[in-house]
């Protein structure tokens, strides 16, 4: 299906906060058995935020950063929302709080709101975006949208916290984009489960029932999947397509190795749609109970399919776990925490005429499945070039300050003992955060939290900061 106005993205960032913990030694701290977090769920490092940052502010400096690197004028912003998950406020958006980057400018008319339902709300955000870019409301001088998936994730103690994290990602889309969203392809599959909740707003903890998670998030791969290259056929006349139309693959991340297990269920879902598609084993070919919904928890399924792609994986998904591994669950920011890693750490002129699939999951449930195709003309290649330079994920992990596992403990009974509190100023470092970080400041007696910038002289002041610069 034609775009001619080749909607899509043109820049992205992504902010992680300065501390994290190594899932290494948090193994031996929680007495857990070696390999658990780091080969189990295929994780290296969580990003931490403590008292200083909560969700306004890391989408503060997440929008902030994003403007100032592309150099876009507020003013022409004419669309910008939110996705998240975490509430500090059962009325007042994120999106409300961000409007005072626009202030100076004037521009009080960007539409746009939050948008919530688990991990997903990033999703249907961008697909917000999408319409209104491609509608007849964007107005000569603010053809820019942007999108904001972000989410600080913590858990109880117990087997689920090392699957936190923290971080958030805005998007700028536009028309003529040197990633263009591919039309006609998008596949959507929801329904009601009570995988993840968060019923108490006394609490940041959701309600976790684990296992109930990952099948649902199987099953949402397989309608989603199937969904996808039925459009495909449809749409784009591809005969018979596999997981081979896709370049690069990017999911939402829990956890790493549950990504893994999901590619190979693309190439199981492939071998189900055509036998001839995928060579396996006898014991595949033999195997009695061989669909969909007999297999959710068959783990020798699983492991066969996981190394038929295995080399695959390594190539078409590896690329944009980087973030994931490094900074643990970002919810909203998830998904799209995969796709700066791939833009960031992939060289322009291999991503140029490429096929981005992207797969977006959050509990409930909703899910999609879509696709984005690289432009390969110059000026594309050259905006490519400007977005890695933009990240440079590599560097900004390489200057975080590790933490010990103890100090993390103390930093989730610091957030546990203050949520929802008012009156209260924050008794962490301003000095543990990135020049240009938007933190709290105080709460004050009627819940009204204010926030200043690091590395700004005035707590008011829009200017640039200097640049990220590893801290060796």
């Amino acid at each position: 299906m034609s775009n001619p106005l080749n909607v899509g993205i043109h820049g992205a960032e992504i902010y992680i906060p300065k501390k994290f913990v190594n899932q290494t030694e948090l193994e031996q701290f929680d007495g857990a058995s070696a390999g658990k977090y780091t080969i189990g769920l295929g994780q290296l490092n969580m990003s931490v935020c403590d008292d200083r940052e909560d969700i306004n502010s890391i989408c503060l400096t997440a929008v902030s950063s994003l403007l100032e690197k592309y150099e876009i004028d507020p003013a022409s912003v004419g669309f910008l929302e939110v996705g998240t998950e975490t509430i500090i406020d059962k009325s007042k958006s994120v999106k409300s709080v961000l409007m005072q980057l626009f202030v100076e400018s004037g521009n009080h008319n960007i539409e746009g709101i939050d948008c919530k339902n688990a991990c997903y709300g990033g999703t249907n955000a961008l697909f917000g975006a999408i319409n209104w870019l491609e509608s007849g409301y964007v107005e000569e001088g603010k053809e820019w949208a942007i999108v904001v998936a972000a989410d600080i994730a913590v858990y109880k103690s117990g087997s689920a916290r090392p699957t936190g994290g923290a971080g958030a990602i805005a998007i700028l889309l536009g028309r003529q984009a040197p990633i263009v969203f591919d039309r006609g392809v998008r596949s959507t599959f929801m329904d009601h489960v009570w995988d993840f909740y968060k019923p108490d707003l006394h609490s940041e903890y959701p309600e976790v029932d684990g296992p109930l998670s990952n099948t649902c998030y199987i099953k949402a791969i397989d309608k989603c999947y199937e969904g996808y290259l039925d459009r495909l056929e449809k749409y784009q006349g591809i005969v018979t397509p596999t997981l081979k139309i896709g370049d690069y693959y990017l999911f939402h991340c829990p956890y790493s190795k549950l990504v893994q297990k999901s590619f190979g269920r693309l190439a199981f879902n492939d071998y189900l749609r055509n036998k001839d598609a995928i060579p396996v084993p006898d014991a595949i070919k033999e195997h009695p109970n061989l669909t969909r919904e007999k297999t959710y928890a068959d783990k020798n399924v699983e492991k066969i399919f996981m190394d038929i792609v295995k080399a695959d994986q390594k190539a078409r998904v590896d690329p944009g776990l980087i973030a994931s591994r490094n900074c643990g669950n970002m919810y909203c920011g998830s998904l799209y925490s995969g796709l700066c890693s791939l833009l960031s750490e992939t060289p322009a002129e291999s991503l140029a005429g490429k096929r981005i699939v992207l797969f977006s999951y959050g509990s409930g449930l909703s899910s999609s499945m879509f696709s984005a195709s690289v432009q390969q003309d110059g000026a594309s290649i050259a905006a490519l070039k400007r977005i890695s330079q933009n990240i440079r994920l590599a560097d900004r992990l390489a200057a975080r300050t590790k933490i010990e596992p103890k100090v993390y403990d103390e930093i989730m009974a610091l957030r546990q003992a203050t949520h929802n509190v008012k009156s209260y100023t924050p008794v962490s470092s301003v000095k543990d955060v990135f020049p240009g970080t938007w933190y709290l400041v105080e709460i004050d007696g009627m819940f009204r939290r204010k926030y200043a910038r690091a590395g700004v002289s005035s707590e008011d002041s829009m200017e640039t900061t200097p640049p990220l610069t590893p801290v060796l």
